[in-house]
C-alpha cells in the first residue's frame, strides 16, 4: 500500500514512466539527500514485492494445502494469480512500445522509442547501406570516454542536457547556467525533464572527438538542430546525431494514404485510418488498413493507429512488441474458471445440506 501510494504521488514530479521505473520496476526504492550522490534503500521495489508475493503463494500451495476435488477451484484461482504475476514481470522486462511516423508515400523499416535516446554514429561510405553504431543515452550521462572497436575514434561527453531549450544569449541572465552555443546569438540551455506523458525530452550534448593521432574536434548534437554533425576520422566522414532510439525491423511499411474524418460541424475526430503496404524480407507485399481498434499484427509486432500530424498527411502508429501478451488472458481465464468451479462446488454442497436437513 505504501509503495502504490508514494509511487502515485511521485508521478507529479517524475511522470508516469519515471515513477514506474523508480517504484515498480526496481528491487528497492532509493533515496538520497539533495546534492548528494549517496543513495539508500527506503522501500522495497515492485520487483522485490512481486517476488515475495510469488514465493509466498507457491509455498502456501506446496505446504499448507492438500489437493482435493473440493479445493480444485482454489487451485485454479491461485494458479491464475501466479501466472498473472509472472506475466507482469515478463511484460516489464521484454515488452517494448515505440512509434512510427510516416508521411504519405514514405517507407520505413524502423520504429522509434517514446522515451529512450541514442547517439547514432553513421558510416555513409557504402552507397547501398549505412553502418550505424548506436550509443545508449546512459553512457552520455556517465561522462566517461566512450570507445568501441567499431569506431576509429573515442567520444568524450563534455555536457549532457536530458532536456533542453533554444534561447537567445540575452535571455541567459545567470552565469551559473551551462549553455551550448548553436549560433552567433543562440544557445541551448538545460530545462527540467518532461513529466507529462504528452511531452518528450529534447536532449542536447557537447562531445569531444578524440582521434588516435591526438587531434580533437568539439561538436554539439541536439534534436533541436536540423541535421547531424560530421566527423572526419579513419579516412571516412561520419555523421553524428542525437535522436530517439531506433528499433529496426526485417520488413518495411509504406503509408499509401491517410484518412481523417470528423463529426459534422465540429473538429472532433470521428475516424482516422492508415492504408499501408507491408513488404517482408523476401519481397512479399500485402496491403492493410489500420484504424481504431483494428491493428495490424505481423512478425510479433502490433501496429495501432495512434495519432496524426501535418494537416492529415502524417500518420503516427504505435508499435508494440510483447512476447508475453498471451499470459494475462490465460491467467484471467484461469481465475474466472477457478471462481466458477469453486462457486459451483460450494453451491452443490449447500444444496445437499439443505436437502438432508429438510
Amino acid at each position: 500500500m505504501a509503495l502504490v501510494f508514494f509511487g502515485t504521488i511521485e508521478q507529479v514530479h517524475l511522470g508516469i514512466y519515471g515513477a514506474q521505473q523508480k517504484y515498480f520496476e526496481s528491487l528497492f526504492v532509493m533515496w538520497g539527500p539533495p546534492g548528494s550522490n549517496r543513495q539508500i534503500p527506503v522501500l522495497p521495489g515492485g520487483y522485490l514485492l512481486g517476488a515475495v508475493l510469488l514465493v509466498n503463494l507457491i509455498a502456501a500451495q506446496a505446504v499448507r494445502f492438500k489437493f482435493t476435488i473440493r479445493k480444485s477451484g482454489i487451485y485454479l484461482l491461485h494458479l491464475g494469480i501466479i501466472l498473472l504475476l509472472i506475466g507482469q514481470l515478463l511484460t516489464s522486462l521484454f515488452a517494448r512500445e515505440a512509434q512510427m511516423r510516416l508521411d504519405e508515400g514514405q517507407t520505413k523499416n524502423y520504429s522509434e522509442s517514446f522515451l529512450e535516446k541514442e547517439l547514432a554514429v553513421i558510416d555513409t561510405s557504402d552507397s547501398k547501406s549505412d553502418r550505424v553504431v548506436s550509443i545508449p543515452e546512459a553512457l552520455l550521462l556517465d561522462r566517461k570516454p566512450i570507445t568501441t572497436p567499431s569506431l576509429p575514434f573515442a567520444i568524450q561527453p563534455v555536457l549532457y542536457f536530458k532536456n533542453s531549450l533554444g534561447v537567445t544569449r540575452d535571455r541567459v541572465t545567470s552565469l551559473e547556467i551551462p549553455t551550448l552555443p548553436i549560433g552567433p546569438q543562440a544557445v541551448l540551455v538545460p530545462i527540467a525533464p518532461a513529466t507529462n506523458p504528452d511531452e518528450t525530452n529534447t536532449p542536447s550534448a557537447s562531445l569531444r572527438i578524440l582521434t588516435p593521432d591526438g587531434k580533437t574536434q568539439d561538436i554539439i548534437v541536439s534534436e533541436r538542430l536540423d541535421g547531424p554533425q560530421t566527423v572526419s576520422a579513419g579516412g571516412k566522414t561520419w555523421m553524428v546525431q542525437l535522436r530517439p532510439r531506433r528499433f529496426y525491423k526485417p520488413f518495411a511499411i509504406t503509408l499509401q494514404d491517410f484518412t481523417h474524418k470528423i463529426y459534422a460541424g465540429t473538429s472532433i475526430p470521428k475516424d482516422f485510418s492508415s492504408k499501408v503496404t507491408l513488404t517482408s524480407a523476401d519481397g512479399e507485399k500485402r496491403d492493410a488498413l489500420i484504424y481504431m481498434n483494428h491493428p495490424l499484427r505481423f512478425g510479433g509486432n502490433t501496429f495501432y493507429q495512434l495519432a496524426f500530424d501535418n494537416n492529415d498527411t502524417t500518420s503516427i502508429l504505435q508499435v508494440v512488441r510483447n512476447p508475453s501478451w498471451l499470459l494475462p488472458y490465460i491467467a484471467c481465464t484461469l481465475v474466472a474458471l477457478g471462481l466458477t468451479v469453486q462457486f459451483c462446488i460450494s453451491l452443490s454442497a449447500f444444496a445437499r445440506r439443505r436437502k438432508t436437513s429438510s
